[in-house]
């Protein structure tokens, strides 16, 4: 992958007990803040709410980056650390993966 091509990633993040609404907030924040300052596709993020069996909640973000720049240059603005910080403060853990989508033969029937 060339580094000016879109890189297509997902984050996820394990929320801290009884922050999810808190945490929320801020990832609706999220891709706009990243938006503003040009560092992503036009194609807004994906985002889901996920609960697993013990009661956990995490979030499932899906966006692209403009460029394999971007994620660097992200971490010396302002306006992205101001939502980044907060961010990190209420996640338990937090994963992020670039990502391919594979196209899957399926048997009919």
């Amino acid at each position: 992958m060339s580094s000016s091509e879109p890189l297509k990633v997902m984050c996820v993040y394990h929320i801290k007990k009884g922050k999810d609404k808190e945490f929320l907030k801020l990832l609706e924040k999220h891709w706009p803040t990243l938006n503003s300052v040009g560092l992503v596709t036009s194609e807004p993020a994906e985002v889901f709410r996920c609960e697993d069996k013990m009661g956990m909640v995490y979030f499932i973000e899906r966006f692209a980056w403009k460029n394999a720049e971007a994620p660097n240059t992200a971490h010396h603005l302002p306006e992205i650390m101001s939502v980044w910080e907060p961010m990190g403060g209420l996640a338990e853990k937090m994963a992020f993966g670039q990502v391919e989508q594979l196209r899957m033969p399926f048997a009919n029937g």
